[in-house]
């Protein structure tokens, strides 16, 4: 039987590094941790040859998938177990083999058990996605 005053809390900080190691989809995307912050989690990717669309442009789904881990990465730092409930995005610019994604998931409100966030993606300077999400802050606390 396992004694819950032994389980230690996992730093807020340190949950958007466990998370992606228990990850594999996020792995192979190629998905790096830049910056974490409380409410916060900078990512970055590249663009690869298997992830283009019969187009030879990035697929959507890519760009999506990466701001969905920005997003879940962000909205974990808060110390809760959360999980997506809505999201959304709008593609704005083609992207290209080799183009190097930063997704900036940030917290914009937060109430007891919902989240709110925005998620910008750029290539570079230029904006070429947004995304919004919704997460549901269950009463679980993230534990090693």
């Amino acid at each position: 039987m396992e004694n819950n005053e032994d389980k230690k809390v996992v730093s807020a900080l340190e949950i958007p590094h466990h998370m992606l190691e228990n990850d594999a989809f996020s792995q192979w995307l190629g998905i790096e941790i830049v910056e974490v912050q409380d409410g916060y989690c900078k990512v970055r990717m590249k663009i690869r040859k298997e992830m283009l669309n019969s187009m030879k442009k990035g697929h959507g789904g890519i760009t999506y998938s990466l701001a969905d881990t920005a997003f879940g990465f962000a909205t974990n730092t808060m110390g809760r177990k959360s999980v997506s409930i809505d999201t959304s995005i709008n593609h704005i610019e083609a992207l290209e083999e080799g183009d190097v994604l930063i997704a900036t998931s940030q917290l914009k409100s937060m109430k007891n058990k919902l989240a709110f966030y925005t998620v910008e993606i750029h290539v570079k300077e230029k904006l070429v996605a947004l995304f919004k999400g919704v997460a549901y802050r269950t009463s679980a606390v993230w534990e090693d």
